[in-house]
């Protein structure tokens, strides 16, 4: 929804073969798979449900396969999402996706900015998209809501929305997401992109 061309030229400017898949076999058969997204977490699950696309992208996840969640492509990775409604999410990472606060000073909801992203303690970035990041790397956010892993061991980078520390990527295993905008954040999120490629 909404950055899905954005995101294929970015990929084939880091020398990627991309496809839009529309299929379960056309997914299961992808070297790697994108989840984009831009919108509210119900309008992009129903997406994904309409078009039959949920258990496939599931099933994606277990086969060791790199797979990216972007923005709200993230945000449906977790098990549920809370914009306008609770809504089921993918599951494959556990965790909920929250407003982010209305009431913090000098910042705004929805958070269109450029934001340092940092690693968390439990310093994960080597063998990650991130390893060729360095810290305090800003990149572009466009959100309102924030994701928020239950394991804290899945949180890959942090960034902050005034006081409030939150995931600004994830990772489990194969399985990754950045809430920022890799293919609107110029070179640094190019470099991220090839990197992904290079799992």
């Amino acid at each position: 929804m909404s950055n899905l061309l954005s995101i294929c030229r970015a990929f084939e400017h880091v020398g990627a073969n991309v496809k839009i898949v529309r299929t379960e076999a056309e997914i299961l058969n992808s070297d790697y798979l994108v989840l984009p997204g831009v919108g509210a977490f119900p309008d992009g699950m129903n997406e994904l449900k309409s078009r039959n696309l949920i258990n496939p992208i599931r099933n994606f996840s277990l086969k060791e396969r790199p797979l990216l969640g972007i923005c709200l492509g993230m945000q449906m990775l977790l098990s549920k999402g809370f914009e306008h409604k609770e809504t089921e999410g993918l599951g494959i990472i556990e965790g909920d996706v929250l407003p982010l606060p209305k009431n913090m000073p000098n910042f705004k909801v929805p958070n269109i900015n450029w934001h340092a992203i940092n690693e968390p303690s439990n310093g994960k970035w080597s063998n990650s998209l991130l390893s060729d990041t360095k810290i305090e790397t800003c990149f572009y956010f466009v959100h309102s809501y924030f994701a928020n892993p239950k394991d804290t061991n899945d949180v890959l980078a942090e960034s902050s929305f005034g006081t409030l520390k939150f995931a600004a990527a994830v990772k489990r295993n194969n399985i990754c997401g950045t809430q920022f905008h890799p293919e609107k954040s110029g070179e640094d999120g190019l470099k991220l992109l090839q990197k992904f490629l290079e799992l």
